[in-house]
């Protein structure tokens, strides 16, 4: 098998993809955290398509607070999981609120004290709401991570975050993060990848290589 260096993998990952970007719809920073949390085992657009009517009634960390759980349920029931994450926002705005004054805070060691939010997310809103350097491993982070010998597959999501973080430059951080969203998103699917458009098919470790268009 051919081997690349991270970086050689990276900058084709940015050719590829060079305009990648969260594609969560938010204004701020409750509505980033907020569709973070909504964004587990479901998919982007899934969550845009509940956010508008939730945000145009509880449009603050104070007003979610407040919600009737019931209430919540009802507007993302479409989303999977439903019912815990109503739990989980409600529950997220009441921390917020409680423990910190009704600031959602930056660092990741309080972001994951509050309901709802592990690490991925915590990394999640950490860049995309205050611009720090972060590397969030989702599904397709670390499904493409595998796959292109940038970690081990027996290696879980801390260990795929900390090889990643040596590996590429940190001022990459938060961009690397959507580019490798976008490329097991929209080319290294889960299932049935586009391998024959891939320009890793030589080093990528997936038995089961879809060559066919």
């Amino acid at each position: 098998m051919e081997r690349m260096l991270p970086m050689e993998i990276m900058d084709e990952i940015d050719r590829m993809f060079p305009d990648a970007k969260c594609e969560l719809n938010h204004a701020n920073a409750y509505e980033m955290a907020v569709a973070v949390i909504l964004s587990a085992q479901t998919t982007d657009a899934s969550v845009n398509r509940v956010t508008p009517a939730l945000f145009a009634k509880y449009p603050d960390i104070d007003a979610l607070a407040d919600a009737d759980l019931k209430d919540l349920e009802s507007i993302i029931s479409s989303l999977g999981l439903y019912r815990n994450k109503a739990r989980s926002i409600k529950n997220f705005a009441i921390g917020v609120k409680n423990d910190f004054g009704g600031v959602i805070p930056e660092t990741i060691d309080e972001l994951t004290t509050l309901p709802g939010v592990g690490r991925k997310c915590a990394n999640v809103i950490q860049s995309e709401c205050f611009g720090i350097p972060a590397l969030a491993v989702d599904t397709h982070v670390s499904r493409v991570s595998r796959r292109l010998g940038l970690a081990y597959s027996k290696d879980d999501v801390d260990t795929i975050e900390r090889k990643l973080k040596r590996k590429i430059p940190k001022e990459r951080w938060i961009k690397s993060h959507h580019q490798m969203i976008f490329f097991g998103r929209y080319l290294c699917h889960s299932r049935n990848p586009e391998c024959f458009r891939c320009p890793f098919v030589k080093i990528c470790h997936e038995k089961n290589k879809n060559l066919k268009d």
